[in-house]
């Protein structure tokens, strides 16, 4: 923030030195005249005269005068706080955790560590998280950005709006026993749910997710851990001591995975678990 505003600073400092003086502080007062000479001299015109003037750019750091709005600079700020910290949002405010992680658990518990990509899960699961997330975004920009772009809000009234939506996405998704230990971890007395803060809100609802997630990827694992077991039950029957079980297995998983249709089935669970 700090190098931000110097940053700012020193461009407007060095557009003040670059920019061209003024008349009255380059040119030096005109003699004065005789008044017979003045007399029969033309008086320049009004294009004239805006002709000659300099062109002049001003720049400023400060607000539109309106109370309540926050100045340029806090906002050109706050704009590059958001860019920077864009991905963590995603990854930790949306559907985004428990999407990635499920579906990676699909992929190590077919046994095919790069098949799909981590660009082919990243980017589903991204794309997933815009699907699942719609209508809070829709609500976004309908209470908030719409009326802010309006100048109907402040810019502080749309932060608070926009973060309604939100807390009541992450509140449907966290457990009662997530959001209690963290209010006893932060000191907070018995809260009501529409007064309870973000930063307690935020980690109950990445802990609910990271254990949701785990167990549907503890429910993918255990067919294909069967087929595991099966075979190599039946290598060691046969005597096949030296054959690796996960050569055979891995085709048989693919096979029951294709059969079942198993990707509409991982994505049709993920997003009923979102209802």
């Amino acid at each position: 923030m700090k190098a931000l505003r110097i940053v700012l600073l020193s461009f407007c400092v060095t557009v003040g030195f670059l920019a061209p003086p003024s008349v009255s502080a380059q040119t030096p007062p005109a003699p004065v005249a005789p008044l017979a000479s003045s007399a029969l001299r033309p008086a320049p015109s009004a294009s004239t005269a805006a002709k000659s003037d300099p062109f002049k750019l001003n720049i400023g750091l400060e607000g539109g005068g309106q109370a309540g709005q926050v100045s340029v600079a806090v906002q050109i700020v706050i704009v590059m706080t958001l860019l920077s910290v864009a991905p963590s949002i995603v990854l930790l405010m949306t559907s985004f955790t428990r999407l990635v992680i499920v579906l990676g658990f699909v992929r190590t518990a077919l046994g095919t560590p790069s098949a799909p990509s981590n660009q082919i899960i990243v980017g589903l699961s991204l794309f997933l998280t815009f699907f699942l997330m719609g209508p809070v975004f829709d609500r976004v920009q309908k209470e908030a950005l719409s009326p802010y772009l309006d100048g109907k809000i402040t810019s502080l009234e749309a932060i608070d709006l926009a973060s309604v939506p939100l807390k009541d996405f992450m509140l449907k998704q966290t457990r009662t026993r997530e959001l209690e230990y963290f209010l006893e971890l932060g000191g907070y007395g018995p809260t009501s749910v529409k007064a309870l803060p973000m930063r307690v809100v935020i980690p109950a609802f990445v802990i609910s997710e990271l254990q949701t997630a785990f167990q549907m990827g503890f429910l993918l694992f255990l067919p294909f851990l069967v087929i595991d077991f099966l075979v190599s039950s039946v290598l060691m029957a046969l005597g096949m001591m030296m054959m690796p079980p996960t050569t055979v297995a891995l085709p048989l998983k693919l096979l029951l995975f294709v059969l079942v249709d198993g990707w509409h089935l991982v994505v049709k669970s993920l997003v009923q678990s979102f209802a």
